[in-house]
């Protein structure tokens, strides 16, 4: 249920919320989000050790071929200390974790974090920019298409805009990208068609990623809009004749983010992923490009570092949006609540 926006209350009989347990909203809340945060992190971090030890086969067999000898695989193992017990070998990554060292890439002979570095800032240039524009425009478009439509006025524009938006929600990613790369690049010749030479290289790749998410994110936006029209304070100041700004703005738009915002985190969690995926499509030399090729030449510690990398991003973005929640509407700290 959306949160109640306590400006309302000198204008509307909104009911104000109390928290029981006096301030102890936050404390509760950063507590169990610790927890979580462990306990995400713990799972992942057993997730990426055991990418190599779970691989079909020798590890060492699939880096050195199949024609290697056996003095040859034999040393490979004891390089990469296969041969120690399993415990062993995870207190080992995780020893190297704590002090941020991934390993070794096999392709680069180079620090595994010194690639991600590298090649991190083009992803989440990509990623950023493809959140930025979801939330600019799936809000403003979603709350306007709601505003609309609100009472069964204008059905043509709600179902119109529902074929629409659920066509393209569904849309995927590197479909759209292939798609943009044949109008603009190609047909108009008006973008470049890969590579991050100029920063317009980065306005087709960031358009593919955000394409579904945006229209996803505005089909949430009008039902919440909807359900927030309905409320007793919006009938209240409507009937006080508040102008358009101050009425959409001020009370709408508020109790709407709550709801909209928890479904949007976990659509811009998934974009990071997405935008691995965007970047073998645009040819981007960012973690996308560089985990596809540590697949095909076998550089697991490449690979073990990118996955822990992408997913930690996805645990704080997660983490930051239920923060921004709690600031929205405090009900979402997880406290009991009454009026």
């Amino acid at each position: 249920m959306s949160g109640v926006d306590l400006s309302v209350i000198a204008e509307a009989p909104a009911p104000p919320v109390r928290r029981r347990g006096g301030g102890n909203g936050w404390g509760a809340f950063a507590l169990r989000r610790l927890g979580g945060l462990v306990l995400s992190l713990g799972l992942l971090v057993l997730l990426t050790f055991l990418i190599v030890p779970l691989i079909p086969g020798d590890p060492a067999v699939a880096i050195l071929g199949p024609n290697a000898s056996a003095d040859a695989v034999a040393a490979l193992r004891e390089r990469l200390h296969l041969n120690d017990p399993l415990p062993v070998q995870f207190l080992d990554y995780l020893r190297g974790l704590f002090t941020l060292d991934l390993g070794q890439s096999f392709r680069y002979n180079t620090p595994v974090t010194t690639t991600i570095a590298t090649k991190l800032p083009y992803t989440a240039t990509t990623a950023i920019g493809a959140i930025i524009v979801v939330i600019l425009v799936a809000i403003p478009v979603g709350m306007t298409i709601g505003v609309l439509t609100r009472i069964g006025r204008r059905p043509w524009l709600a179902v119109g805009f529902g074929t629409v938006a659920g066509f393209l929600a569904s849309f995927p990613a590197y479909v759209a990208g292939t798609l943009l790369v044949v109008v603009f690049a190609i047909w108009l010749k008006v973008l470049p068609a890969g590579g991050a030479a100029t920063s317009t290289a980065y306005i087709l790749p960031i358009a593919a990623l955000a394409l579904g998410p945006t229209f996803a994110v505005a089909r949430v936006v009008v039902q919440e809009t909807y359900a927030v029209l309905h409320q007793d304070y919006m009938r209240t100041a409507r009937g006080r004749r508040l102008s358009a700004a101050r009425l959409y703005v001020r009370h709408a738009l508020p109790n709407l983010m709550a709801s909209t915002l928890t479904l949007t985190g976990l659509i811009l969690a998934s974009m990071l992923g997405g935008a691995i995926v965007i970047e073998t499509v645009f040819s981007l030399p960012g973690l996308g490009l560089e985990v596809v090729q540590a697949i095909i030449f076998r550089d697991f510690p490449v690979i073990q570092g990118i996955v822990l990398t992408v997913g930690t991003l996805a645990i704080v973005i997660n983490l930051l949006i239920d923060v921004i929640l709690g600031l929205i509407d405090p009900r979402t700290l997880g406290g009991p609540t009454h009026v």
